[in-house]
């Protein structure tokens, strides 16, 4: 298998060209996100091949889709010889963990990724680990703090993780965001609210370098989430996204159903005491990280009472049908192109 070169600038320029797009060598600047569990390979692929990136979510490659990473990765390459993405959750829970993404991170580049997606962490040492090879590395980040200590990793760009994402939404609007983070002259990208034709022109126009799709592509031929969990977010409208802190204790975008109400969507007691505390927050965090990735996979695949536990964003309302999602990705193309953006 052929790995992927280092990233380098297109040399086209054409309506849908960023300084995103020429970085990391793709024509439309529309990032399918990592999602857990949803980030199966075939939906990867798909949202690369047809011009777009997608990011890998390791973690859901290997415990939900039950792949080896390498072989994982080798597998989405002979599905699209275009570029694709790696996300890496670097909060060092764990010497363990750390230790394990470290090796994932080190297999996607043996393997010829070249860009990678951090969160939840300081990036400098994905940036020191990657940069060598020609790595670019974005960072999630929802408010101008997190941004600047970034910066000081040294990475490539920003994931502006707005109040309208789904998983872990930021507390701003995306043009409160964008103004607060305009000025650290690196690429921004849309991360949250994008759902429709309409918000990637209008994410563009407001100067974001891009758009990070989670939601929109759950609802996709290629994802292999339930078909129950597409038809909620097809379903549903903004109104019936909520935030739960029931699931990985911080506030989390959801579907609102009967089991949500019933989990209820403030974190108890215990739980709000344990996260206060500066070393026994990480034993909580770990506890609801093994519940939310059960809780997760069985969601995903339509079994049990967690069912209806769906992640969404308020992007919903902008998703009208299941679609392919390399057709969501070239019908947004065309609107830019015809808007003249």
């Amino acid at each position: 298998m052929e790995a992927q070169p280092p990233l380098t600038a297109s040399p086209v320029r054409t309506p849908l060209a960023t300084p995103f797009t020429e970085k990391v060598g793709i024509r439309v600047p529309i990032i399918c996100g990592a999602m857990y569990p949803c980030s199966n390979p075939e939906l990867v692929a798909a949202a690369s091949e047809a011009g777009g990136i997608g990011v890998v979510q390791p973690v859901s490659l290997t415990f939900v889709h039950g792949y080896d990473f390498r072989e994982g990765l080798r597998f989405i390459k002979t599905l699209t010889s275009k570029p694709i993405g790696m996300n890496a959750l670097i909060e060092k829970s764990s010497r363990s963990y750390h230790a394990r993404m470290e090796q994932w991170i080190d297999i996607a580049l043996e393997e010829g990724v070249r860009f990678f997606v951090t969160s939840l962490g300081k990036p400098g040492w994905v940036v020191d680990r990657v940069s060598p090879s020609g790595g670019v590395v974005y960072h999630d980040v929802t408010e101008r703090k997190w941004a600047l200590k970034g910066l000081d990793g040294g990475v490539d760009g920003f994931m502006a993780v707005n109040r309208r994402a789904g998983g872990h939404a930021g507390p701003k609007s995306k043009e409160t965001l964008f103004t607060e983070l305009a000025d650290l002259g690196v690429p921004l990208i849309c991360a949250g609210g994008v759902g429709s034709e309409d918000d990637f022109v209008a994410a563009l126009r407001m100067g974001y370098a891009g758009v990070q799709m989670g939601t929109a592509f759950i609802a996709t031929s290629q994802c292999t989430a339930s078909d129950t969990y597409k038809e909620a977010i097809v379903a549903a409208s903004e109104n019936d996204i909520v935030l739960s802190e029931r699931i990985t204790g911080i506030p989390l975008a959801v579907i609102d159903t009967p089991y949500i109400r019933k989990l209820g969507l403030k974190a108890g007691p215990l739980a709000r005491w344990m996260l206060r505390g500066r070393k026994r927050k990480h034993l909580m965090r770990l506890i609801y990280t093994l519940l939310s990735v059960w809780r997760l996979k069985r969601s995903a695949q339509g079994k049990g009472r967690a069912k209806e536990f769906w992640q969404a964003g308020r992007s919903v309302s902008g998703i009208s049908r299941i679609r392919p999602a390399g057709q969501i990705v070239r019908e947004f193309a065309d609107a830019v192109i015809e808007s003249g953006k």
